[in-house]
C-alpha cells in the first residue's frame, strides 16, 4: 500500500542505485569510495528487498504471510527470523499505541478494496470482516522466536503493509553498512533511512511531500543523519464517500477506514521499521490522542491537518522547534 509522502532530494554528485519492488521502486543514493563493488552492492540490495517481499507480501500466494494466514488455528507455523522480528515489533507498537496500530486488519483491507482480493468495497465482506476482527491481537497471535515459529489462537488475517516497507529500508541500510558504505540514503516509497551523513558532512536532505491528491509538490525539507523517517497520509489511496475522504489505512478500533482531519503524519526514529509503524499508528489515532502518545514516548512527529481550506502544522520534538532549528523549511504556498 503506497504511502508516498517523502522522497530523497536530488542526488547530484552521488551514485544512485535503484530497482523495482512491491509495486514501486527502491533507491539508494550513496557516496562510495573506489573499494565498494557497486555491482555486488546493487545485487545484495535488490535481494534484501526481495526477501522482505517474498516473506511479507499479502499479494504473493507463496509468501510466508499468506501461509500463516491460511494455517489452521492452533497450528505452529515455521517462519523466517526476519518476519518474526517484524511481527514482534508490530505487537509491541500495538501495545504501546493502545491498538491504533494493529496487524490484524487484513480482512478489512481486502473488504474495502485496498488489498489483493478486490478493487471496490464489498458491503457483505465489510460486515464479515468487522465481525471477525479479534479484540486483542496479543491473545490471538503467539510468537516463539527462539523456535522460529508462530501460531494463531483464533481466526485472523494479518497485514504487514504498515511496517514491512520500513523494515525493508532497514535491511538495505544493513546491506550498505556490510559493504563498508558510511554515507548513504536508502528509500522505498515514503520510507527513508540515512546511513551517516553525506561525505561532505552535510545531512541528507529529504523532501516532505505536500499532501495533495494527484499532485506532487514539496511542502518542506527534512535533514537526516543516522536517522529514519516515514510518512502516512490520506492522499495517495482513498475513497470518496459523499463529502468524506476515507483513507486506505484501517482504523482497527472503529473497524473502518481512517476518517479524521489528519492529512499526513511524519515520524522520525532510529529504525525505519519503527518510524513506519508509528506513522501508521499516529495517523489512526488522530492529532489529540496521537500527540499524547508521541509526547509520552518523546517522539519527533509532524502532523499536517486539514481544515478551513488550509493545512495546519502541529509538531513535537524536532518538529516542535522553529523551522530553521528543526531542519524543516515548510511553506503553505
Amino acid at each position: 500500500m503506497p504511502k508516498m509522502s517523502s522522497e530523497p532530494a536530488a542526488a547530484d554528485g552521488h551514485t544512485t542505485l535503484h530497482g523495482p519492488t512491491m509495486g514501486t521502486r527502491w533507491s539508494v543514493s550513496l557516496d562510495a569510495n573506489s573499494a565498494v563493488d557497486l555491482s555486488a552492492l546493487h545485487q545484495d540490495l535488490a535481494a534484501a528487498v526481495e526477501q522482505v517481499d517474498q516473506q511479507m507480501s499479502p499479494w504473493k500466494p507463496s509468501s510466508d504471510l499468506v501461509r500463516l494466514n491460511r494455517a489452521p488455528e492452533g497450528e505452529w507455523v515455521d517462519l523466517p527470523a526476519e518476519m518474526l522480528e517484524v511481527l514482534d515489533c508490530a505487537l509491541e507498537v500495538n501495545r504501546q499505541s493502545a491498538g491504533a496500530f494493529d496487524p490484524c486488519v487484513g480482512a478489512l483491507v481486502d473488504a474495502w478494496g485496498f488489498g489483493a482480493v478486490r478493487d471496490v468495497p464489498d458491503p457483505q465482506a465489510i460486515r464479515l470482516a468487522r465481525e471477525g476482527m479479534p479484540l486483542a491481537v496479543h491473545e490471538c497471535l503467539e510468537l516463539d522466536r527462539p523456535a522460529g515459529r508462530a501460531r494463531k489462537r483464533s481466526p485472523l488475517q494479518l497485514d504487514l503493509c504498515g511496517i514491512a516497507k520500513g523494515y525493508a529500508v532497514d535491511r538495505m541500510a544493513h546491506v550498505l553498512q556490510g559493504h563498508g558504505v558510511r554515507h548513504a540514503l536508502a528509500a522505498l516509497d515514503g520510507e527513508l533511512r540515512a546511513v551517516g551523513a553525506q561525505a561532505s558532512g552535510k545531512p541528507w536532505a529529504v523532501a516532505l511531500e505536500r499532501p495533495e491528491a494527484g499532485r506532487r509538490a514539496v511542502h518542506g525539507v527534512i535533514e537526516l543523519e543516522n536517522l529514519a523517517v516515514a510518512t502516512s497520509g490520506d492522499y495517495r489511496r482513498f475513497l470518496n464517500v459523499g463529502d468524506a475522504r476515507l483513507a486506505h489505512t484501517m482504523d482497527p478500533r472503529r473497524r473502518a477506514p481512517v476518517h479524521n482531519a489528519v492529512a499526513s503524519v511524519t515520524v522520525l526514529a532510529r529504525t525505519c521499521m519503527q518510524a513506519d509503524a508509528w506513522a501508521t499508528a499516529l495517523l489512526v489515532a488522530g492529532v489529540e490522542e496521537g500527540l499524547a502518545m508521541a509526547q509520552g514516548m518523546k517522539m519527533d512527529v509532524l502532523y499536517l491537518l486539514r481544515g478551513a481550506g488550509r493545512l495546519t502544522e502541529v509538531g513535537l520534538g524536532r518538529f516542535g522547534l522553529s523551522a530553521d532549528r528543526a531542519g524543516l523549511a515548510c511553506g503553505q504556498g
